[in-house]
């Protein structure tokens, strides 16, 4: 017989030598240092109701076998005594757990039997270490085919070592599955959620991050305090902390735009004009450069800033009877009134976004169903096209993408809030989710992760999460928050956080937490 025999021949040898250990159970050991319910001779040692694995069983065995016996687990390092073993056998006992490294120490094992046992799982590194191992046979043991096995379905289509057909006993989808036939895709065992980290003192309104000398910051705006207060991140203690404040009075928007390394700040106020600060580096403070004219903004509501091509713009939501929702374009040494896209109809909120290459607007309106412009390259102004139809009420619109799919958040506080999905040459209907008491409506990507948070002002804030198969959100969370009214993602130090303002209670920092239930 040639080489490719020798595993046989050698399966031969143990299956013989493991019918001389039945023979002789019973009769006087040939070493005298073996435990008394274990008999052993000059290659074997055979264990039958052993309490635990036995310390003293000679070193030179190079078989072992437990039947029957009463131990509840293989502890690490359970064989660190018998180097020599190549063949281990575990038959009808009652243990249920094998931990990591159970089998350390046995570079020479070559055949691990382990049937008819209680085990529902492995622990993930129960085999390291075992470099000669040639056949392993797990069955008769009721594997739960969770994510705590994903791993040896891992190993399985990794291993050289030959492994008889084992089966899953639950949960109910996977009964009677081979396990050796499933594929690690098939355990879904990435899950996430956001945990509060941090609470800051203080209602808000908006707020808003920006990247300014090689860091991530945050701004929020304090409606009662009339502050914007600027957050920076504590790379030592590990939290946000407040750095700066623009004081004013009834601030709702504080919104940051920087442009060649500069910082300039866009404050909307209800009363008292709204205006633009600059970050003096100098002088290490904030310093007011322009006010906004306020006969076309009376009562700002939302700002956007975007980029068109290599100009910088801004565009205020103005909600008055007879105020502008208006569009302020940079001019080198400050922002001027570009373009007024119409009065009387009370904006509440304003989004950018580019639809198939081409910059728009949607605006939001107490009076009227939502509105699109769209940027016309000819005249460098926005242009009206068409209105968002059954969808009166709409308190705010706000965008997301999916490849290269455009979608759209709308928030109604009475009624059914939309996701809707661009079709071409309309926005249309994909799914409703019930609101009552909600202002905000905010799609956030954070990693390969896009959700949806819809608040509440009476009841708790729903989170949803995007389901590829689906192609559509799906429930995810839960999150008690008090009337809140944004919401913004900001990654710093390899972490990502969830800002939640809150007009009545106080403003929350979240962590976003990844959990491998297969770890």
């Amino acid at each position: 017989m040639g080489n490719a025999s020798r595993p046989f021949r050698r399966i031969a040898y143990f299956l013989c030598l493991l019918s001389v250990l039945l023979l002789t159970e019973g009769k006087k050991p040939v070493k005298p240092k073996c435990p008394a319910w274990c008999t052993c001779t000059k290659d074997n040692a055979l264990c039958e109701n052993a309490r635990s694995i036995p310390r003293s069983v000679p070193p030179d065995v190079i078989s072992l076998s437990f039947v029957r016996s009463a131990f509840t687990k293989i502890p690490e390092g359970s064989f660190l005594l018998t180097p020599s073993l190549q063949l281990l056998l575990f038959t009808s006992n009652t243990f249920d757990v094998i931990s990591d490294d159970a089998f350390m120490g046995l570079p020479h094992l070559e055949y691990l039997f382990i049937e008819n046992n209680s085990i529902k799982s492995i622990s993930r590194n129960t085999f390291r270490g075992l470099k000669s191992l040639i056949h392993l046979d797990l069955r008769g043991n009721a594997f739960n085919c969770d994510c705590k096995l994903k791993w040896l379905v891992e190993w399985l289509g990794s291993t050289n070592a030959t492994v008889e057909d084992i089966y899953c006993e639950s949960p109910p989808e996977y009964k009677k599955r081979k396990i050796n036939s499933l594929s690690p895709k098939e355990f879904d065992c990435i899950i996430t959620e956001f945990e509060v980290y941090q609470s800051l003192p203080y209602q808000s309104l908006s707020v808003d991050t920006f990247s300014y000398m090689n860091d991530e910051h945050v701004v929020i705006a304090q409606p009662f305090t009339g502050k914007c207060i600027f957050l920076e991140w504590d790379h030592v203690e590990v939290m946000f902390r407040n750095y700066d404040n623009i004081t004013g009075t009834s601030t709702v928007v504080c919104k940051p735009i920087v442009i060649e390394s500069q910082l300039y700040v866009i404050v909307a106020q209800l009363f008292g004009g709204s205006h633009i600060y600059k970050r003096d580096i100098f002088a290490n403070k904030f310093i007011k450069i322009q006010d906004i004219e306020i006969l076309k903004i009376r009562k700002p509501n939302d700002i956007e800033t975007f980029r068109i091509a290599e100009d910088w713009y801004f565009v205020v939501a103005d909600s008055s009877k007879a105020g502008f929702t208006t569009v302020y374009k940079w001019n080198g040494n400050g922002f001027y009134s570009h373009q007024s896209l119409h009065a009387w109809y009370r904006d509440t909120d304003v989004e950018y976004l580019e639809i198939s290459g081409k910059p728009h607007l949607i605006l939001s309106s107490s009076s009227q169903r939502p509105v699109i412009y769209q940027w016309n390259k000819g005249t460098n102004e926005f242009v009206k096209r068409f209105d968002i139809q059954d969808m009166e009420d709409a308190y705010a619109v706000k965008h997301f993408k999916v490849k290269e799919d455009v979608y759209i958040c709308l928030t109604r506080f009475i009624g059914d809030s939309k996701v809707m999905k661009w079709g071409g040459s309309a926005f249309l209907d994909l799914q409703r989710m019930p609101s009552r008491g909600s202002m905000v409506f905010q799609p956030l990507q954070i990693s390969n992760y896009q959700y949806a948070i819809l608040g509440s002002d009476y009841s708790f804030t729903q989170v949803y999460y995007w389901d590829a198969e689906k192609a559509k959100f799906v429930k995810f969370q839960e999150l008690n928050i008090q009337a809140p009214r944004s919401f913004i993602h900001v990654s710093i130090d390899k972490r990502d956080f969830l800002f939640a303002s809150s007009f009545k209670g106080t403003t929350l920092i979240y962590k976003h937490v990844i959990v491998d239930l297969s770890a």
